[in-house]
């Protein structure tokens, strides 16, 4: 199996929306497409990829740095023993030249990568991802559904209590049981009563509402706000803090006893180490976000959950952000805890495949070769011009 050309676009995901901390109305995307010389049913082997929300297209450092390493890369080097790309290898030959630490954007770049290096070697093997990554890494054993639950509850100009929770509603018509809203954007009486509008839509269910603040809040603020919603014993309480202040978030979590959640803005095994060591989080109820697209790919995210075994931490108290269909296969095959889906916000990117049925905020994943993005139509028409 061998590398023969790597295309990239930049496609728009802007958005007249915002959460605590940035607005969408200019956010970008990296498209990446992997052509092989693999033939399987009458089709070239092509892996696609493409980075998460909330960063904006690395096309410089995938155009200048990245894509030439792996594209010049000596085929042999980067094979498995059976001939196949060895994405462990890829990555070390994308990363040859860059000192550690420092991890930047250039994790995001690698991510795109990784994530179409994964699609082409499924495809190779004629396997779903979840599948490969279960026989591979999970001793074949695949979850039958997984958990996901709907992210929203955006600030979009003009939207009041009732809009929020006509979307909330929305989120429930389509099968899902827990959602996500945003908050810290504007003073937390507000989003107080923002909270509880939602939570009567949920008849009251707690447990069925997360909340995001995206790190706005200082330590202060974040402890007023998580004594303010204790009581409703939410399913999470969702990045308060700078995600890189692991004292703060430790302080936090000796006053709230709820569970926590962030990690979606670390972006090695490095850093998420450091939040394990020192952010003081509890294995027995907190949830971790890392997102593999944005954090060097899978080949970091396997040595990430390795570290978290190795502290105590089981792989279901993770639940990637970025509601990807990567992630979907990656917490399926590996036994996550669920994966978040984003059912009218950063489309084409987010979801699932077409005619995916949600049921009590759980999905069946389908037998699609790859990733499965073919599947996915409006996403596959902004990656089918990649294919020339």
């Amino acid at each position: 199996m061998r590398i023969i050309a790597i295309h990239d676009i930049v496609v728009p995901i802007s958005s007249a929306i915002a959460n605590a901390y940035i607005d969408f109305s200019t956010m970008t995307a990296s498209v990446v497409a992997i052509h092989t010389d693999v033939v399987r049913d009458g089709k070239k082997v092509v892996g696609f990829g493409f980075n998460s929300n909330g960063r904006y297209a690395p096309q410089g450092l995938l155009r200048e740095r990245f894509i030439p390493r792996l594209r010049d890369a000596k085929p042999e080097t980067i094979r498995d023993a059976r001939g196949f790309i060895d994405p462990a290898k890829a990555w070390s030959a994308m990363m040859k030249n860059e000192k550690p630490g420092g991890h930047g954007e250039r994790s995001v770049a690698v991510g795109v990568l990784d994530m179409a290096l994964w699609d082409a070697v499924a495809k190779a093997e004629g396997v779903p991802l979840w599948k490969l990554l279960a026989d591979r890494y999970n001793g074949g054993q695949a979850d039958d559904t997984a958990w996901v639950y709907a992210a929203g509850g955006y600030y979009y100009p003009d939207k009041d209590i009732s809009a929020l929770q006509d979307e909330m509603k929305r989120y429930l018509d389509l099968g899902y049981s827990t959602v996500k809203m945003k908050i810290g954007g504007v003073p937390l009486a507000d989003d107080i009563k923002r909270i509880e509008a939602v939570l009567k839509v949920l008849g009251g269910k707690g447990e069925n509402l997360c909340v995001d603040v995206n790190g706005r809040y200082d330590l202060d603020e974040a402890i007023a706000c998580g004594d303010a919603i204790a009581p409703y014993n939410l399913k999470w309480y969702e990045e308060p803090l700078d995600p890189l202040d692991y004292l703060w978030h430790a302080a936090l979590a000796t006053r709230y006893r709820p569970p926590l959640a962030t990690g979606e803005n670390l972006f090695s095994m490095q850093d998420a180490r450091n939040l394990i060591r020192h952010g003081g989080l509890r294995s027995d109820r907190d949830w971790l976000q890392f997102d593999p697209a944005l954090s060097y790919g899978l080949v970091e995210y396997l040595r990430t959950l390795d570290m978290l075994r190795a502290h105590g931490w089981s792989p279901r108290r993770c639940v990637p952000h970025g509601g990807h269909q990567f992630a979907l296969n990656i917490a399926v095959g590996l036994g996550l805890g669920g994966n978040e889906s984003y059912p009218q916000v950063f489309a084409p990117f987010g979801g699932f495949a077409d005619n995916t049925e949600v049921k009590d905020s759980r999905i069946a994943m389908p037998s699609i070769p790859g990733v499965g993005f073919e599947a996915k139509n409006a996403l596959y028409a902004v990656m089918k011009p990649l294919l020339n």
